[in-house]
């Protein structure tokens, strides 16, 4: 699960740096300052993840790379891509760890 979420949030990163040079040519300060704070925080949450506060960081952190949209038209459509990429991790992680444990538990018998 924790694998899978920093993959999501470290992509996440580099796609927001390649918006932030989008919105250079006609955007103002204001938007790239957001953007570039956004980006870091998508990195820095990468670190966050073995707890839970770093999916609900992350989860907020999702909204806002949408809502950067309204900057660069089409984070709209690669920022939902990423909200549904990390709904997936969540989910295909924690049935993954689920099965890595009772593998642990039960070890095949060879």
């Amino acid at each position: 699960m924790r694998v899978l979420g920093s993959a999501v949030l470290a992509m996440e990163f580099l796609v927001m740096g390649f918006a932030l040079l989008l919105a250079m040519e006609n955007h103002g300060a204001l938007a790239l300052w957001l953007g570039s704070a956004l980006a870091v925080m998508l990195l820095l949450n990468a670190g966050l993840m073995k707890k839970m506060t770093g999916w609900y960081l992350g989860s907020l952190l999702q909204v806002g790379l949408i809502a950067y949209g309204s900057v660069v038209p089409a984070m709209y459509f690669m920022g939902s891509l990423f909200a549904v990429l990390w709904v997936s991790a969540f989910f295909i992680g924690r049935k993954g760890e689920a099965i890595r444990a009772s593998l642990l538990a039960n070890p095949p018998k060879q």
